[in-house]
């Protein structure tokens, strides 16, 4: 078994990565710092396994997440995060992730979870299953959840930064279909864009600054 582990800080990498190598000597273990990387070693490695933090340093997990099936649907992924709130765990297993955990479980909860998703079946860490059932009683748990896929995508990338008219090109809509989209968000959300980028990193979509 091939595993990739995901996350911008590089002692989380290594730690991880030996730990993996201790309990798992038969796998082999890669890691990356963002998703350029990601999609390198994705191309170019037989991955059966990522392990993807959420809060990357630039880039959202759940977004990349997306990208990673499309071109490798047989991926299994396991979120890795320091965020437990449940909105984030929800919005994550809608992305076609097989796992979820926090990074404050015990070491062996990831290798639990590994072995788990390796044979087709989802895992997420026992409290935080516990509290999402809970949460879930809740109407209003998801900022995401009020959004399209396309409402949800031009609202990270304003939280990023980028213009109307970077999005437009990104995305190939034209500029008026951005405003006319982010003014639905507006609405929607009950917030205004310069505001998206502290409700995205608050909700743990985007890495902080």
């Amino acid at each position: 078994m091939n595993i990739l582990l995901v996350d911008d800080h590089a002692v989380v990498r290594e730690g991880y990565k030996a730990l993996l190598n201790a309990m798992m000597p038969e796998c082999t273990v890669l890691e990356a710092a963002d998703g350029q990387q990601t999609h390198r070693l994705l191309k170019t490695h037989n991955i059966n396994t990522l392990v993807l933090d959420i809060n990357l340093a630039k880039e959202s997990g759940l977004l990349l997440a997306a990208d990673f099936l499309a071109t490798q649907p047989n991926l299994k992924i396991i979120f890795f995060s320091m965020f437990e709130d449940c909105a984030i765990l929800q919005r994550a297993m809608q992305t076609g992730a097989m796992g979820y955990i926090s990074k404050s479980s015990p070491p062996d909860t990831l290798i639990s979870a590994i072995k788990v998703v390796a044979k087709g079946q989802k895992y997420i860490e026992r409290s935080l299953a516990v509290n999402l059932a809970n949460q879930l009683l809740n109407a209003d748990v998801d900022i995401a959840a009020k959004l399209t896929k396309r409402e949800f995508e031009i609202f990270i990338a304003t939280a990023m930064g980028k213009t109307r008219f970077d999005i437009a090109n990104e995305l190939a809509l034209s500029a008026k279909t951005v405003s006319n989209a982010l003014t639905v968000i507006k609405r929607k959300l009950n917030t205004i864009p310069a505001e998206f980028t502290e409700l995205a990193t608050k909700h743990g979509y985007i890495g902080k600054a």
